[in-house]
């Protein structure tokens, strides 16, 4: 298993790249906005690891900022709600959540894309886990299982 990222979600891009970039001397190292989602993701190092996280070497910071709602209003998180996961690769997405199933822990967000899957630490952290290189074929049970829970 490969770390890579930890999510927090923000409510203001402008006055988080203030923080981040401006005031703690991070960089930006790219930006991924998705109209179908709603959201921009956007990923941060410090100055000093800049070349290693743009060659996916080291972890990032991913800031996730959630578009307004059809009124404009933004979510206010509170109770940590901004912190959102922490993001592991694993060699096959399948066999992962096989072998965490099987020692009890539930799987919050199956594989059905052969790609993501989310879980929770007993203390409620969602951990993300993405496949390694292309996504896998979808297959069950995981196709057609629902999510349980929150991610």
């Amino acid at each position: 298993m490969e770390y890579l990222h930890t999510m927090v979600r923000i409510r203001d891009i402008e006055e988080s790249l203030d923080f981040y970039c401006n005031k703690m001397e991070m960089v930006e190292i790219f930006r991924k906005e998705s109209e179908s989602g709603r959201f921009t993701l956007i990923f941060l190092a410090g100055k000093d690891d800049e070349v290693a996280a743009r060659t996916n070497k080291i972890p990032t910071l991913e800031l996730t900022y959630n578009w307004p709602d059809e009124n404009g209003e933004t979510e206010e998180y509170k109770g940590g709600r901004n912190f959102g996961h922490l993001a592991y690769r694993v060699d096959n997405i399948y066999e992962t959540c096989q072998r965490l199933m099987d020692a009890g822990v539930i799987i919050n967000r199956p594989p059905r894309d052969g790609h993501m899957a989310f879980v929770k630490s007993p203390d409620g952290i969602s951990f993300e886990l993405l496949q390694r290189g292309e996504h896998l074929e979808p297959a069950e049970p995981w196709a057609s299982m629902d999510n349980i829970g929150s991610w």
